[in-house]
């Protein structure tokens, strides 16, 4: 028996959810994310959920037969931390991680408390890295 991805590509604008972010610096980072990530990976950004914005999708298969599309890089606005997604997992990256400046970490996520802690130029090859290493793993990339 396969479940399904409770998180899920929405039509819900993104504009107007970074909007509603109360507190003006961390809107601030939020867009500059926006910006960053969409140049890294050359993909629009797009809802998935209620909180996590996404760029570019691929299609996966587990190997409990779960299956599903995802987003292949993106973050959420947190209340403790802005949480950055990298897909393939970080521990794809050490050469990257080691230079990305103050964060933690969980499997495909990196914690940041503020923006100005990380070094901008090296996320942006995080991201790219992370549309590349999905790709050279099989992983269907879809178009949007």
């Amino acid at each position: 028996m396969t479940t399904e991805n409770k998180t899920k590509r929405t039509q819900a604008g993104v504009s107007s959810f970074l909007s509603k972010i109360k507190d003006p610096k961390r809107r601030g980072e939020c867009q500059a994310l926006v910006k960053l990530m969409q140049e890294a990976s050359g993909e629009k950004p797009a809802m998935w959920g209620t909180s996590i914005v996404g760029f570019g999708m691929y299609h996966y298969r587990g190997r409990s037969g779960r299956e599903g599309d995802w987003f292949i890089t993106g973050f959420s606005p947190r209340v403790q931390a802005l949480t950055i997604y990298a897909m393939p997992g970080v521990d794809s990256f050490p050469e990257l991680m080691r230079s990305l400046g103050k964060y933690t970490t969980g499997k495909s996520c990196i914690y940041v408390k503020k923006l100005d802690d990380v070094h901008l130029p090296t996320l942006k090859k995080l991201v790219q890295a992370s549309f590349k290493e999905l790709k050279r793993l099989g992983f269907r990339i879809e178009a949007e």
